[in-house]
């Protein structure tokens, strides 16, 4: 245990950070003190060369067989400047090994950025998909259809209304994961504007990222299918997680009370020990969104958007699975069994080689 490492952890600077920033930082951090251990070094002990050859060996070595893109360096030297900032600001050490210098900011601040970063960085790899492709993978690798268009042998599809619900409501309206992830069931949009394929709602500052409230716009259909997901497996799995006894085992607990209207509403709940609490709805939390309920007809019935088999909230950064589980099975069906573990331009070559002498001979046959 390093009680410094502690101290770190407890500071404003890292509990400013999201759940997952701090996970991925940790993560990161851990790895750049396993490579300073085998060196016999502790964190505070760490040089710039050290530094220097750590990044070497994650970004260049030819021995390394795991490394990494600019991009995940980027992000790693980002959490090691933050923790060698706090302990030269506390006075740990005297100079941080991570190389910064300082620039002006848009506002005309003073800002200390690290120089040692990735040139060929980049924030995604992106590739568009046409309608007719998207489709595909939808029915593929959510509703377990095979490469013939019908549910394959087997599939059971339990999920399957909520995976396509939440695909279709983030790809028509915009959100992010974190964004559409953490709706509330009074959140689903239902105002449908005049003469138009479209609904509005509203997006709570707190679970964007830019910390402001904004309005979005979803199709009739997307909002149709959540509605179906809410109407059948949704009531489905509460029915039996009340059954079973899950939501009043749980540690904690809100019951909503009330829903203010107007332009900030407010949200008013008891807790499990009777204490009244109440905060603005665009303030709350995922985590505290999570934990609001409402008294159903049969019970407590969780007032998050989207839930697990058991009827519990389903975190938002779990929908990474999903899409991992539909993008493989999306390659298991769709690769042709021949051309499995075969270099591309091998499996094309023929094609583009056949079709490009029938353009050449059909070139030649117009200009005689």
């Amino acid at each position: 245990m390093d009680p410094l490492l502690s101290l770190y952890v407890q500071s404003p600077g890292f509990r400013r950070h999201s759940v997952e920033t701090k996970r991925n930082y940790a993560t990161d951090i851990a790895l750049l003190l396993t490579f300073l251990s085998s060196r016999g070094r502790s964190w505070r002990e760490a040089m710039a060369r050290d530094l220097e050859d750590y990044e070497h060996w994650r970004l260049r070595a030819a021995e390394n067989p795991v490394r990494v893109g600019g991009s995940k360096w980027n992000r790693e030297l980002a959490a090691f400047s933050g923790l060698f900032a706090w302990a030269v600001k506390e006075r740990w050490i005297t100079r941080s090994p991570v190389a910064t210098r300082q620039v002006l900011g848009r506002r005309g601040e003073v800002l200390t950025v690290a120089t040692a970063k990735a040139k060929d960085s980049r924030p995604s790899n992106v590739h568009w998909l046409t309608p007719r492709t998207w489709r595909l993978w939808i029915n593929v690798g959510l509703r377990g259809h095979t490469r013939h268009g019908v549910p394959e042998r087997g599939w059971m599809g339990r999920l399957e209304d909520r995976n396509v619900a939440f695909t279709r409501l983030v790809t028509s309206s915009g959100l992010r994961r974190l964004e559409a992830g953490s709706l509330l069931t009074f959140e689903i949009p239902k105002l449908t504007l005049p003469e138009s394929r479209y609904c509005y709602g509203r997006i709570a500052a707190e679970v964007t990222r830019s910390k402001k409230s904004r309005t979005f716009y979803v199709s009739t259909g997307a909002v149709g299918d959540v509605e179906s997901y809410v109407d059948s497996s949704r009531a489905w799995a509460v029915r039996q997680a009340q059954r079973a006894g899950r939501y009043d085992r749980l540690p904690e607990r809100r019951e909503v009370t009330e829903v203010t209207r107007g332009t900030k509403p407010r949200v008013r709940w008891c807790d499990q020990d009777g204490v009244v609490g109440e905060r603005e709805l665009a303030r709350l939390t995922w985590q505290e969104r999570m934990l609001l309920f409402t008294e159903g007809p049969e019970g407590p019935e969780p007032l998050w958007l989207w839930l697990n088999e058991q009827g519990l909230p389903f975190q938002p950064h779990s929908w990474e699975g999903v899409f991992r589980t539909a993008n493989q099975r999306c390659e298991r069906v769709l690769t042709p069994p021949e051309h499995l573990g075969r270099d591309p331009h091998q499996v094309f070559a023929p094609y583009a080689t056949v079709h490009a002498g029938r353009h050449s001979f059909a070139l030649s046959c117009w200009s005689c």
